[in-house]
């Protein structure tokens, strides 16, 4: 091991100073003169605390890629921690190439200060302005699994994930320690886990900070890892060993033939809250406690012992002893930064773009589809539909592996187990003889945590490779808030002209609550469409494939897309067919379309549907609707897409000329829909014009329970018998049908609502001619 103190302290004296003057200064960057209230900014901004750990970290990490050549990625859990890797990524020079402002000069200096937490600058986070950046970290929990996503089919890269010691108390962070029973990094690349443990949160201890060390290599050794404890004084040789040791270890393993589980490395860093920084203020400790996690000093501006202070405590960093306006830094930086292009910064993996984004090679889904030319006739199971597809999508792409499928336990389950064929399930524990499907190198992530499967398909895909996350439509909201964190990633990512080509991110919804009448209410919640189809913008489109075929259609246009987020919400019983290829194609160029196999022209009524269980119900409906009054003229619009901005898919929504062709200028129009009736009801509105009264929206109302599947229909007024007596009195109302007559065939179809719930109540199965219904027209 090098001799390296001198280099390590400068650079880290550097790095604090840097971190502490971004929150701070607006002038006098190198404390020329005295400071006075003029160059303290107006509003102190940022979080102190974690910084000094980061810049320790990083400098040793930057000097391991380099004494080793190792290509290494750093993933900062903590966001708030954002002053002190912009403060890396300026002195590695990794800033310069993106933002040519930020020079080692000392008006590079000045731009990273004062650009730092201000209007039109930077943030005070973690975003994707920042190279190297994949995580924001703001919501804190996710750092792990998208490290270990990243490292997936990346056999070369090297992960470091920096683990704040309050972040490791949330539940994703608790659950993601396993995922190195998942993760075989003789074929993928290794995460380096640093749990740094400053001991404090905003305001209290945190739980791994008041741990002994006997309790924590106990715990982290019964995880799986093989930990190591630094801390105390000779702290920068400490280091230094150990991560000499970790990457030891790692390439011995690498190189090992054994493809079971085997402990990898993990470091606990122990630092102090807020280190070199204010020791005490005001009587109350403030280094080594949780006064030091933000702005140390609050009142600097208009404060002056407190101004005092902050000079006192800037100037302990000797600044003048590391940089000059003639020559720049001293020579630390090249000392222990590896050559330009290999800094942590500029890893091509955070980037996106070529060469890591490759786009996928796919087969022509006429392979999988189905005959539909007599619609409606014949049963087909989506998800059955979507596993053969997605397996040969595995089988075309074996050779590039940029392509996984993540699933909560439920690939069975959600009928996908057709990919089997090709891959199996990632799993680098003892295998038992009658176990199926598993094997070190399976290409399928399934571990009962919904967070780290996001967190596993973000890292992947923000390192350019393609993922679906299939899961329950019920516990996929379990993710709710990890999605809307990824689409504010993307939306940054649009101003972002460097961030290069990405796949998107796709969900597969199944098992939808409309099929979990034998699972009960718990299972039933459209909520996670809901929220996603409240995100602004024209990159979150939501898919409500009516069909198998149309699932294939959906899929495949998915899996091509580029920076967006895709949700394909279907089920996977056997249900109608109803599109041709062809057919499935067309709707989808636009995102819905009149069947004219179920359409009058000149329609006196319009119904509309978006979903499979629904449109199923709709079409009944119509059926129903002719049977019984012919002269009825009627229009169905199925709807197959979705966005915030309108009907359709983003940047292509149906324009209001077109929603007026479609569901015309003036007609009744009855929809059914999916999810809760409120979230059709808001993307609709801008379209409806003056005469809102002629719309009415059946959705799912929160009514559910363990029942049979029409029962979940008539609870929640979406049934067929329920749709076409709104028709009925509609048509009345506009004197298309008598009154009487409307009366009259009204009662009879509540009439058969009443038989049928006493029907499933004396035989716990629908009536025979709800159950084997099918499309006759």
């Amino acid at each position: 091991m090098n001799d390296m103190g001198t280099d390590f302290d400068q650079y880290l004296r550097a790095a604090n100073y840097l971190t502490a003057a971004q929150i701070f200064l607006q002038d006098n960057f190198l404390l020329e003169r005295e400071l006075n209230f003029d160059d303290i900014k107006p509003r102190l901004l940022g979080h102190w605390g974690s910084g000094p750990g980061v810049n320790f970290a990083y400098s040793h990490l930057g000097y391991l890629a380099k004494s080793r050549n190792q290509e290494i990625m750093f993933v900062l859990g903590p966001g708030h921690a954002f002053p002190a890797l912009q403060a890396n990524l300026f002195l590695e020079g990794t800033l310069e190439r993106f933002y040519p402002e930020a020079k080692q000069t000392y008006e590079g200096i000045g731009y990273l200060c004062r650009n730092f937490s201000w209007p039109y600058g930077f943030p005070s986070h973690s975003n994707p302005s920042a190279p190297g950046v994949i995580l924001e970290g703001g919501e804190l929990g996710y750092s792990l699994s998208t490290s270990y996503g990243a490292v997936l089919d990346n056999p070369n890269l090297m992960v470091a994930c920096l683990i704040g010691d309050g972040e490791a108390e949330t539940g994703p962070t608790a659950a993601a320690w396993h995922l190195n029973k998942l993760v075989n990094p003789r074929t993928n690349g290794a995460v380096l886990p640093i749990l740094h443990l400053n001991g404090y949160k905003i305001s209290a201890p945190t739980i791994f900070g008041r741990m002994s060390d006997e309790e924590l290599m106990a715990l982290f050794t019964g995880y799986g890892y093989q930990p190591k404890i630094i801390s105390g004084d000779n702290i920068h040789n400490q280091m230094q060993a150990t991560l000499e040791w970790a990457y030891s270890e790692i390439q011995k393993i690498k190189q090992s033939d054994v493809s079971s589980f085997t402990r990898m490395p993990m470091i606990i860093m122990r630092t102090l809250k807020g280190w070199t920084g204010i020791r005490e203020l005001n009587g109350q400790k403030i280094e080594g406690n949780c006064l030091s996690h933000q702005v140390v000093l609050t009142e600097a501006k208009t404060n002056p012992e407190q101004l005092r202070m902050l000079e006192q405590w800037l100037r302990s960093y000797k600044i003048e002893e590391l940089f000059s306006k003639d020559q720049g830094f001293e020579g630390f930086i090249n000392s222990l930064m590896p050559e330009p292009e290999k800094r942590m910064g500029l890893s091509k993996h955070a980037i996106g773009g070529d060469p890591v984004y490759k786009p996928l090679v796919l087969p022509p889904l006429e392979q999988y589809a189905e005959d539909a030319t007599k619609h409606g006739t014949i049963g087909s199971s989506s998800m059955r539909r979507a596993g053969l597809y997605l397996n040969e999508v595995f089988r075309l792409n074996s050779e590039t592996k940029n392509f996984r499928l993540m699933s909560p336990d439920e690939t069975y389950s959600n009928k996908l187990d057709g990919i089997f064929k090709t891959t199996k399930r990632a799993w680098t524990l003892p295998i038992e003889a009658w176990d199926k499907d598993l094997s070190p190198d399976g290409r399928v992530m399934e571990m009962l945590s919904e967070h780290n499967l996001q967190g596993l398909a973000q890292g992947y895909i923000l390192t350019g490779r393609h993922a679906v996350f299939a899961s329950y439509e019920a516990f996929v909201p379990v993710v709710t808030s990890m999605m809307d964190q990824y689409a504010k990633f993307l939306r940054q990512s649009e101003d972002v002209p460097w961030r290069g080509t990405i796949p998107s991110l796709n969900y597969i919804l199944t098992s939808s609550g409309w099929r979990q009448e034998h699972n009960g209410f718990s299972h039933q919640n459209p909520g996670f469409i809901a929220d996603a189809l409240r995100r602004q913008g024209d990159f979150v489109d939501v898919y409500f494939p009516p069909d198998g075929n149309s699932t294939l259609a959906c899929l495949e246009h998915c899996l091509t897309t580029t920076r967006h987020i895709n949700i394909i919400v279907a089920g996977k019983t056997l249900e109608p067919r109803w599109l041709t290829p062809e057919l499935a194609k067309k709707e989808l160029e636009t995102g819905l379309a009149t069947w004219n196999f179920a359409s009058d022209d000149n329609p006196d009524v319009v119904l509309t549907a978006a979903g499979d269980y629904l449109t199923k119900e709709a079409l009944a409906a119509v059926s129903i609707v002719k049977q019984d009054c012919p002269n009825i003229r009627v229009r169905f619009v199925n709807i197959m897409s979705l966005t915030s901005c309108g009907l359709g898919r983003g940047g292509t929504c149906l324009t209001h000329e077109g929603f007026n062709m479609l569901f015309t200028p003036d007609k009744p129009v009855i929809g059914n829909f999916h999810g809760y009736p409120e979230t059709l009801k808001a993307i609709i509105f801008d379209y409806i014009g003056s005469s809102p009264q002629r719309f009415s929206i059946h959705g799912y109302i929160e009514s559910g329970s363990t029942t049979t599947p029409f029962d979940m229909h008539v609870r929640n007024r979406t049934s067929r018998y329920h749709l076409a007596i709104e028709v009925f009195e509609k048509m009345s109302t506009t004197g298309r049908i008598p009154y009487e007559e409307a009366q009259h065939i009204t009662k009879k179809y509540e009439q058969k609502i009443t038989d049928n719930t006493a029907f499933i109540k004396k035989n716990g199965v629908d009536m025979p001619e709800i159950d084997a219904w099918q499309w006759t027209r």
